[in-house]
């Protein structure tokens, strides 16, 4: 009697198991599909006032750097110059100028400077220019 009521609980407990993984399983392909489907109705843009910045895109990007050698790298290179946020990734922020801007992102590289602040460096696609966004923003 007691070693068929402990098999009855092992049973119960395997297929309450079983019931959430299944669940787990159904979640995860809901979570993909959601995924998929804001990937194909994304449409881009290649003119940079198309868009404008969030909220949540200035915790991530907090302001665009003003310098002589900023603005050379805008003109030379087509490259802009942002101070960040320290919690920030590189792929974070290619996300947020992508999505805020409408622009094509290249590279993105990351400085910290003496100041202690953290600087990313993003070179922009040839299709767009640096100094049209640079104007948009103020920089220029």
């Amino acid at each position: 009697m007691v070693k068929l009521k402990e098999a009855e609980k092992k049973q119960a407990s395997q297929e309450a198991s079983k019931g959430k993984q299944e669940k787990n399983k159904e979640a995860k392909a809901k979570k993909a599909e959601t995924v998929k489907t804001e990937a194909k109705s994304e449409v881009k843009t290649e003119s940079v006032l198309a868009k404008t910045a969030t909220l949540h895109d200035m915790e991530v990007i907090i302001h665009p750097l003003v310098t002589e050698k900023a603005v050379n790298m805008i003109e030379a290179e087509n490259k802009l110059t942002f101070i960040v946020n320290d919690n920030s990734s590189k792929t974070e922020i290619r996300k947020v100028l992508e999505e805020a801007y409408g622009i094509k992102v290249v590279k993105v590289n990351i400085i910290r400077d003496m100041k202690g602040r953290k600087k990313a460096i993003v070179k922009l696609d040839k299709k767009f220019k640096a100094s049209e966004l640079a104007t948009k923003l103020g920089v220029l």
